[in-house]
């Protein structure tokens, strides 16, 4: 069974610690790189979900090796800043699907 890791800074990470998930923090871009890195040739890891503020400075080299293997899937994790930002929310959901799965989804109230 493949374990989901979680990649984030000391000040969240006890939060998802606290929901049972194994976290590996970085308080660092250097030491998130080396982390997720490290995080991508690990045959036990099968999801790894990335602070977006940490995926905004993985290198070309590492964003291309995400996209080109099928496991670990690597996700991003909308941060606090992001959200109480000025931007919209509904755009700011929009980009993250948009991401996640390659497709535009407009996203209505019911």
């Amino acid at each position: 069974m493949y374990r989901l890791v979680v990649l984030t800074d000391s000040e969240t990470a006890d939060g998802f610690r606290l929901a049972g998930v194994d976290v590996e923090t970085a308080d660092s871009s250097e030491m998130a790189r080396a982390r997720l890195s490290a995080l991508l040739d690990d045959d036990a890891t099968g999801i790894i979900a990335v602070n977006e503020k940490m995926m905004a400075v993985i290198d070309e080299r590492t964003q291309r090796k995400i996209d080109s293997i099928y496991r670990p899937i690597v996700i991003s994790l909308p941060i606090k800043e992001q959200l109480e930002m000025g931007e919209d929310h509904r755009a700011y959901l929009a980009r993250l699907i948009r991401r996640a799965i390659g497709f535009d989804i407009t996203l209505r109230r019911g």
